[in-house]
């Protein structure tokens, strides 16, 4: 059996687990706040974000970790490991597939670059479910096309906390803040094929939330879902309020709730929350 190193950016959630496992490791992105840098989760956590997003005079920005970060990297690992399998955000949303892809070039042991076309907590499921199938024998190749099948099926749904922050980041045009924000309308965010797309547009919290819950309704009607993750910005209490509710009407699921990160908080706002589950355990 190889010996596998474990890599992954710092928009996926760790739990202590994976924080202190000896096989894993995260390579920080950086954000940049009135021209000062930060390395995500090193030198600023969310709470210290959301409090400088408040008095910024230009708008925030993020970017993928350099090719060197990850060759580094990849050197101290071909000494230790046989093979290394990196799991990274969706490449449409960043360019951090692309610089692990060149630096992979350098070395000469394998080195599997895998586009989770996700984020947060979503993209750690599939680091988790990676690890499990090494641990049951898999060749890197049929850890590939069994992660492959299980993205493939995620389905995430997100309340945007803030349009305002959406379009400083450069994530939204000023015609769509400017009639968002007159016509208070909510847009409820997915994921398709790793890009961000509209799902559906609401006038209310309350309404956006009721049209979230009839999406995982659907799918566990279809596909019995066991697992969903509740992704939330800053405040813990709303997804607090969020998972009652739906483990009152899903007892058969279990649910997991974690926060977005200082990345992708960035471009949300502190009051984001919405939910994400795969139809394919694997």
């Amino acid at each position: 059996m190889k010996k596998i190193a474990w890599v992954t950016d710092s928009t996926a959630y760790l739990d202590e687990a994976l924080k202190t496992h000896p096989d894993v490791y995260q390579v920080p992105m950086t954000i940049v706040l009135d021209d000062q840098e930060y390395l995500d989760g090193r030198n600023l956590t969310a709470e210290e974000l959301y409090e400088k997003l408040k008095h910024l005079k230009t708008p925030p920005k993020t970017s993928q970790p350099p090719v060197g970060a990850f060759l580094e990297l990849y050197e101290k690992l071909e000494k230790e490991y046989d093979a290394v399998f990196t799991i990274l955000v969706s490449a449409r949303l960043s360019g951090t597939v692309a610089s692990s892809v060149q630096a992979a070039q350098s070395i000469s042991m394998p080195v599997v670059t895998f586009d989770s076309k996700l984020l947060t907590y979503p993209l750690t499921s599939l680091l988790k479910k990676g690890m499990e199938y090494a641990k049951q024998g898999a060749s890197l190749e049929e850890i590939q096309k069994k992660l492959e099948k299980v993205r493939d099926s995620n389905e995430t749904y997100v309340l945007i906390g803030s349009l305002e922050q959406l379009h400083r980041s450069g994530r939204m045009s000023g015609l769509r803040f400017y009639l968002g924000s007159m016509l208070n309308i909510k847009p409820i965010i997915s994921i398709e094929d790793g890009g961000l797309a509209t799902k559906d547009k609401v006038r209310s919290d309350r309404k956006a939330r009721e049209k979230i819950f009839d999406y995982l309704r659907a799918s566990h009607q279809e596909h019995t879902i066991k697992e969903v993750y509740i992704l939330y910005g800053l405040h813990k209490c709303s997804a607090d309020e969020w998972q009652k509710e739906l483990e009152d009407e899903f007892p058969d699921i279990r649910f997991i709730s974690c926060p977005i990160g200082a990345v992708i908080g960035v471009h949300a706002g502190e009051h984001t929350i919405g939910i994400s589950w795969n139809n394919i355990e694997g």
